[in-house]
């Protein structure tokens, strides 16, 4: 009955504490000109950039447009560059600075300093992906996603999961310089086998297959059938799957190596 009585107070204090921490590491991202240009300019041109990539390939057999490509490589070049990139440096930023140390010796818990501190980028990519998915429709002549709730599940499903991905890599990056090395095999691996450039029913069977269990894979996968639709129900199942099995994996990972005190 106490715990019941609780509850909500518990609630209470657990958001309060979020909303703190989110507070302070918004206002750090945007004293970050650097870093804040990257986030929100940056996956925008990769829109422009894919486009001009497939600049004279045939989409018709896949089923899509160049045009629908370019915006939903730009929503995965979002996770990837405002969740992921980003994530990795602040947290290798707030242990190296003893930021991390510090909040554990007080009442906030592990997983509310994690979440407060990747809420500005995950509210950041969301809104990013709202914007995109609003331009391509009044810019770039495309029609309304055909299953918006499928679109924002992925999305936020790819957040949560960059986000685990993010405190993982944190484990082997040393400094934040050292955090453009360590986030780059993911950026480099998703772009071209997880349907950000190319989409993988262009590509050779046997490859298709392989890039299917990649991280990302699973997310763009229900993000482009969000846009698009006519996926059929058990492919959805599958590319959920993977990007729950890698969430789930990345979350052992932080869980058995996330470092909260700085490396030396």
């Amino acid at each position: 009955m106490s715990s019941l009585t609780h509850s909500p107070a518990r609630t209470r204090l657990t958001r309060t504490r979020l909303a703190a921490l989110g507070r302070a590491e918004l206002t750090l991202l945007v004293r970050n000109r650097t870093t804040l240009f990257v986030a929100v300019f940056v996956p925008v041109l990769m829109v422009g950039a894919i486009r001009s990539s497939l600049d004279g390939v045939e989409l018709g057999k896949a089923g899509t447009t160049i045009a629908e490509v370019a915006v939903t490589g730009g929503i995965g070049m979002a996770l990837l560059m405002v969740v992921h990139s980003n994530l990795v440096s602040a947290f290798v930023a707030r242990r190296e600075s003893l930021v991390l140390k510090r909040l554990r010796t007080g009442e906030v818990t592990d997983i509310e300093i994690l979440t407060g501190i990747a809420l500005p980028a995950a509210v950041l990519a969301l809104a990013q992906c709202a914007l995109m998915t609003a331009g391509g429709v009044t810019a770039l002549g495309l029609s309304a996603p055909a299953r918006p709730a499928l679109l924002l599940a992925g999305v936020v499903l790819g957040i949560v999961l960059l986000t685990a991905v993010a405190a993982a890599t944190s484990a082997v990056t040393r400094t934040v310089d050292s955090a453009q090395l360590t986030t780059m095999p993911l950026l480099v691996v998703s772009s071209i086998g997880s349907g950000l450039f190319v989409p993988l029913s262009v590509l050779p069977d046997g490859f298709a297959s392989l890039c299917e269990l990649l991280p990302l894979t699973g997310v763009m996968t229900l993000v482009r059938a969000g846009w698009s639709g006519g996926v059929e129900p058990g492919e959805l199942v599958g590319a959920a799957l993977t990007a729950v099995a890698w969430t789930v994996l990345s979350v052992f990972a932080v869980q058995r190596w996330f470092r909260w005190e700085p490396r030396r």
